[in-house]
């Protein structure tokens, strides 16, 4: 996007401030953030709802500001495919229209479409890619320019038009130099990779080297995206203990799919060098980033990333994997639009996958075939290699029940559910023993059909299985499915069929969310007395009840845990310590706010909130009563330890106000005073500054340290009655406070607050 475009958002903000959508004005300047900082969870919801919001308020612009950038949060670190590609394509028709074509972050739509068709199939797309870019013919004075540029030489080189990309590169950034501006760190790391494919490590380190100083596009993904890159160019140049030192560990690079496929190409280097130990557990996370690929149309990705997996798992003498690994791959291929690839076709590189498995030597097993589950119960649990016994167990499987029981759900557990699910299905459904299966046995071949989305083969064996089992098993399927009404009629039907406590679970949790909670708390109350009951279900039995003002079912549930109670009947208004309770802000983000719990699961916030947000100091909510974060073990740090929790709904609103104040701050015996003015009438107040701001002196201009903040009124007083407070309150003050909005609010001495806002540069 262009620099105009921030120019226009900050404008946008102060107009929407200027008309009281503060909401909206916040959320806006921190979408591009939530986009490029991985808060996906906050984007995914708050994106759309401006785009909605434009749309109504007639600000086509800023219907595509927040559709581009919630795409690119799904495009770019995410590395979305083909379930982002219709959003793409939808995205440059917007970029089309006649209201939006002159917007400077119009030819964004065009790069985030290429970007969307690398993620689905890079090789397939290039053709499409390079057209569409090099249509939109901007030029190195425009901000743009280093983003298509980029995209541009990532085409080139899936078309396999490799040393053009090279050229390309080092002309865009020599473009760039002569209009006296800096290639993006991004363009920069495109021309390595392109040198890197030319089979000029050397020139890929220089140039890498080079582009460190470049200012990024995203300054979030700089760093990891940087070292991943250069561990693998360092790989490439045999220098394996460098290339070590620069690959960002496992859990830096877990949370960025962009990255993932070029970290393991440099691990698979790496295992070349012995400097790194291939695990089974690097196989587990490899074949967890194949189905993340599966499961948002990276299909070259996905193809990619099953055959280094399959070399990694030919080295550690996991030939089943490998094997299994192989199939993904092909069946994969007939998603791409095209097969081939710089390095040989992808049925070439398959049939190497399969031959350089026949030719392992599989480690032997660690005792006679017959007493294999023996060995396996009595495997340490830490230094077991769940690999190996899929391997040691598979002759037996499918012919020894106990077995069976061991492979499967340990091929479920290294991310073939699939398999483990056709091994089952073959010795319990196809044989016509499912009807007297063993209920662990249903259970664990329900697990497996869900976790490899199985659907149509769970309800066909559901049909054969006794009523409770029947019902349980379809409950969970659509609890997995998120289809709440079908898991509650499932999970009702279930327990009236005596399928026990996960049926009372799954149909309180699944009527909870749809939003019924009296009637989730009752269901887990008339399962109070059961043995299979669980402290955690009783919880969540409290909290509903809370939330549906079911006073006595929750007084149930506290005698049930052996936690005492003030009171015996009605609502529960009890002081039991501070909370830090954490709710939604409007930009999408979370606030915690210190609060007062009253009861077992509700708290009485404390701290007055800015107006534009949805809740106040005085409000009571209810939370959830898990921990978010665990009791220090030390003493010391416990006496300081503030218990946070996530709020689930508000129970009762105080009807609190609040109001703004800023200023010079005053000494500190006046600040002493206004504090207890302030908590003898019970008002709460909340100072949102810190050490560093300052305010301007009105003659001298010297800094002067500042403080602002806010304070919140209940329902029975009225601005009048806190303006004559905070008027009364501050009069003796060498700089004065300003409340300004307040002082509108009454219409008293508005010129005189506003009169301070202007000279103490408030």
């Amino acid at each position: 996007m262009d620099v105009d475009i921030w120019a226009w958002v900050g404008d946008t903000q102060r107009q929407l401030h200027e008309a009281g959508n503060t909401g909206l004005a916040m959320a806006i300047g921190d979408v591009p953030a939530q986009a490029l900082e991985g808060r996906y969870a906050q984007l995914d919801v708050l994106a759309p709802a401006i785009a909605q919001q434009a749309q109504n308020l007639g600000l086509p612009w800023l219907e595509f500001y927040a559709r581009y950038w919630h795409l690119i949060g799904r495009v770019g670190d995410r590395a979305q495919g083909a379930v982002a590609l219709a959003d793409a394509e939808t995205l440059v028709e917007l970029a089309q229209r006649e209201d939006i074509r002159d917007c400077p972050g119009a030819p964004g739509a065009v790069t985030a479409l290429a970007l969307t068709q690398a993620n689905t199939d890079g090789p397939g797309y290039a053709d499409e890619r390079l057209a569409a870019l090099g249509a939109l013919g901007v030029e190195p004075d425009s901000l743009a320019f280093s983003s298509v540029a980029e995209q541009y030489v990532s085409a080139l080189l899936d078309a396999g038009r490799v040393e053009e990309a090279v050229t390309y590169a080092e002309s865009a950034v020599g473009r760039l130099g002569a209009a006296d501006r800096q290639a993006s760190w991004e363009l920069g790391a495109a021309s390595a990779r392109a040198l890197l494919a030319a089979g000029r490590a050397q020139d890929a380190l220089t140039a890498l080297d080079a582009a460190t100083g470049f200012k990024p596009d995203d300054p979030v993904a700089k760093e990891h995206r940087e070292g991943v890159l250069r561990s693998l160019v360092l790989a490439v140049l045999g220098k394996p203990q460098e290339s070590v030192d620069a690959l960002p560990d496992l859990d830096v690079v877990g949370d960025h799919p962009r990255v993932w496929a070029e970290w393991a190409r440099a691990i698979r280097e790496l295992a070349g060098f012995a400097k790194i130990t291939n695990t089974w557990q690097l196989g587990r996370v490899l074949k967890q980033w194949i189905d993340y690929f599966a499961m948002m149309g990276g299909y070259r990705t996905r193809v990619e990333l099953a055959l280094v997996a399959g070399d990694l798992a030919v080295s550690r003498q996991s030939v089943w994997q490998a094997r299994q690994l192989a199939d993904i791959a092909e069946s994969a291929v007939g998603e791409l639009k095209s097969a081939g690839d710089a390095a040989g076709s992808i049925a070439e590189r398959i049939a190497a996958l399969r031959t350089a498995a026949d030719a392992v030597v599989e480690p032997e097993a660690p005792g006679p075939e017959a007493e294999l589950v023996e060995y396996f119960d009595a495997a340490d649990g830490f230094n077991a290699d769940p690999e190996r016994w899929v391997g040691w167990l598979a002759p037996l499987s499918g012919r020894d029940l106990p077995a069976t029981r061991r492979h499967t759900t340990t091929l479920g557990f290294l991310g073939y559910p699939a398999r483990g699910a056709d091994i089952y299905w073959t010795m319990l459904v196809e044989s016509g023993d499912i009807e007297t299966a063993d209920q662990q046995d249903v259970s664990y071949l329900t697990g497996l059909l869900i976790e490899a989305r199985q659907d149509e083969r769970l309800e066909q064996m559901a049909q054969r299985l006794p009523e409770a089992q029947r019902h349980l098993s379809l409950g969970r399927l659509h609890r997995a499915r998120e289809r709440w009404e079908q898991a509650a009629a499932e999970g009702e039907a279930a327990v009236a069929a005596g399928a026990g406590m996960e049926a009372s679970r799954l149909w309180a949790a699944a009527v909870q969310q749809s939003g019924d909670n009296a009637k989730g708390a009752a269901i887990l109350r008339d399962a109070l007395d059961s043995e299979e009951i669980e402290p955690e279900d009783i919880w969540r039995m409290i909290t509903m009840a809370t939330a549906a003002e079911d006073w006595e079912t929750v007084r149930a549930g506290t005698t049930k845990l052996g936690m005492p109670l003030q009171s015996t009947e009605g609502p529960i208004e009890e002081e039991m310590g501070l909370v830090r309770i954490v709710l939604p802000a409007p930009d999408g983000s979370q606030r915690v706010v210190i609060s007062l719990r009253t009861g077992p699961a509700t708290a009485r916030l404390a701290i007055p909130q800015p107006t534009g947000m949805d809740y106040n100091a005085g409000d009571l909510v209810v939370f959830d009563p898990q921990l978010l974060e665990p009791i220090p073990e030390s003493q010391e740090e416990q006496e300081g330890f503030i218990p946070p929790f996530a709020a689930v709904s508000m129970l009762r609103p105080g009807g609190y106000t609040s109001w703004f104040f800023d200023g010079a701050a005053p000494s500190e015996a006046d600040w002493t005073e206004f504090n207890e003015v302030m908590a003898e009438r019970g008002w709460p107040m909340w100072v949102y500054s810190d050490d560093s701001y300052t305010v301007a002196h009105p003659t001298s201009g010297e800094r002067l340290p500042g403080v602002f903040g806010w304070i919140a009124i209940p329902p029975d007083v009225t601005p009048v009655e806190l303006d004559a407070v905070l008027d009364d309150a501050t009069e003796r003050w060498v700089h004065p406070l300003a409340w300004l909005d307040l002082a509108k609010a009454v219409d008293v001495e508005v010129e005189r607050h506003e009169r301070i806002v202007k000279e103490y540069g408030l």
